[in-house]
């Protein structure tokens, strides 16, 4: 039995303990403090050896499935641990990706090597758990849920001590279900706990070790949010540009309107996003460090908050009018379409990636009473196009740098990136051309004060869209070209002058 003092042992266990390296033949401090390490270490699963609940995630998978779906009440009907059982059966998650905290495993693996028994005992479905283990290659023994019992709180805690018998094991653990298997342990391992979590275990157990510290929520989802993003949306402002309208009060206000709208409605789509690619984005080099797939935060935070997101920009937009509140819910609408099966059709994607960015311009128009034009829609249409192209083709390089052989929830091969780009190039000429001749034909416009400056656009337009295929073609794309251009100095400085450029062509005579 652990026979130091709790507090003494969580001040010494207080770093992060699971970094410490093994020693060699000499006593860690914490066994030079008295705690017993030949007692089997007994190691939860979800949100503790994995950085994400197994079970939410198969939820959400199951909640995409129509198939699954109707099958889940009378699964849940017949208990939790029934419901387990057929979700591990009907989805089976891909261990080998899945976010493990490292530091445990570290700790872990050192209490092995000292020849310490581990044990992982987990109220997840023995399925899954003997996969992780058979992965790990770590636990002596797997103690998990049967499709009849399940392995949570006081029954995991029964569980173990009818096996190793009461204060006759260690337990690692991380939230508040594990309160009462602690208080049957010898000695407890805290895995990113909370402190609230900490003082109420050590009252009654020994603690043989704190491991890292409760992960912040608040940073992780404002990551998921993707506020960075939003940057899109300032589309709504162009169709008041277009039509010269500066001194448009009341249309400058329904736009800002629209852009609040836009921006709720895409970190809502960006939340549901995450959670339907969570395998593919695990893979990704890049991509696995996004808040859910990397374990940041949870997947119940990506279903509680997409709602809300997406309700508030529909009332947002009502604020402008019910065909403003439309655009917006077909934005959406499309975005849930494009998440969960467009994005994995050739060509339809980029297609459809080209329709939402049409849509914010079209939204904007309605909103502040400046349709868009026809000469606008062309113009738009094909650099937009350009821009999708664009971005599906930084994701073949990164295709191709991985040497696989297609892009993962993407319907291209890797020797599909030349026909992606000579679409988007081909539509960036176009994109020019289209643009030079709406000014050509509007000369004579009295829209205009000093229509020969627009002439400028023409080739700035054209060189950052060559720049933006440069960059592509040398690996500097992330993904995006829009959030790239908004951090590119060369990009910014086409803007400024392209500004300076509409100023002169509407400045008074």
């Amino acid at each position: 039995m652990c026979a130091a003092s709790s507090a003494s042992i969580l001040d010494i266990g207080g770093a992060d303990v699971g970094n410490a390296a093994p020693h060699d033949g000499a006593a860690s401090p914490l066994e030079a403090a008295g705690v017993r390490h030949d007692l089997p270490l007994c190691v939860d699963l979800d949100g503790t050896l994995l950085r994400t609940d197994a079970l939410h995630e198969q939820l959400l998978v199951a909640a995409t499935r129509w198939r699954l779906l109707r099958r889940l009440p009378g699964w849940l009907r017949r208990g939790g641990a029934h419901l387990k059982q057929q979700l591990a059966q009907a989805v089976p998650l891909d261990v080998a990706t899945l976010p493990y905290d490292e530091a445990l495993l570290t700790y872990l693996r050192a209490q092995r090597v000292s020849g310490r028994r581990l044990v992982l005992a987990t109220a997840a479905d023995r399925r899954l758990a003997d996969a992780v283990n058979a992965h790990l290659g770590l636990f002596d023994e797997v103690i998990a849920s049967d499709g009849g019992t399940n392995l949570r709180g006081d029954t995991k805690a029964a569980r173990l001590c009818a096996t190793f018998g009461e204060r006759r094991f260690c337990y690692v653990g991380s939230d508040r279900s594990d309160l009462a298997i602690w208080h049957k342990a010898a000695g407890a391992v805290f895995a990113n706990s909370r402190h609230g979590i900490v003082r109420a275990a050590r009252a009654g157990t020994p603690v043989e070790a704190r491991i890292g510290a409760a992960r912040p929520r608040l940073s992780a989802l404002r990551r998921a949010l993707r506020p960075h993003q939003w940057s899109k949306n300032l589309l709504v402002f162009i169709p008041i540009l277009a039509a010269g309208a500066l001194t448009d009060g009341s249309g400058w206000l329904s736009a800002l309107f629209m852009f609040a709208a836009f921006c709720c409605a895409a970190s809502g789509i960006y939340l549901i996003n995450d959670l339907t690619d969570l395998a593919a984005d695990r893979r990704h080099p890049r991509k696995r460090y996004r808040p859910f797939a990397s374990g940041d935060l949870p997947v119940v935070y990506g279903a509680a908050f997409a709602p809300p997101l997406i309700v508030a920009s529909g009332l947002l937009a009502l604020r402008c009018g019910a065909a403003a509140a439309g655009v917006v819910g077909a934005y959406v609408l499309l975005s849930l379409v494009y998440s969960l099966k467009l994005k994995e059709k050739p060509l339809v994607d980029v297609f459809g990636l080209a329709a939402l960015y049409s849509i914010r311009l079209f939204g904007g128009g309605i909103a502040s009473d400046h349709p868009v034009s026809l000469w606008l829609m062309m113009f738009s249409s094909f650099l937009f196009f350009s821009l999708a192209c664009t971005k599906r083709d930084a994701e073949m390089i990164s295709v191709r740098r991985e040497k696989e052989d297609r892009l993962r929830r993407r319907g291209y091969l890797a020797d599909d990136q030349r026909m992606l780009e000579m679409m988007g190039i081909g539509a960036s000429f176009v994109s020019s051309m289209v643009l030079a001749l709406y000014v050509e034909n509007n000369a004579e416009s009295t829209q205009w004060s000093h229509p020969q400056w627009l002439w400028a656009m023409v080739p700035l337009l054209l060189f950052w869209q060559c720049r933006l295929w440069l960059a592509t073609s040398r690996g500097y794309m992330l993904d995006d070209p829009v959030v790239y251009a908004s951090r590119d100095w060369v990009s910014q400085g086409v803007a400024v002058l392209l500004a300076v450029v509409y100023l002169l062509a509407v400045a008074p005579v």
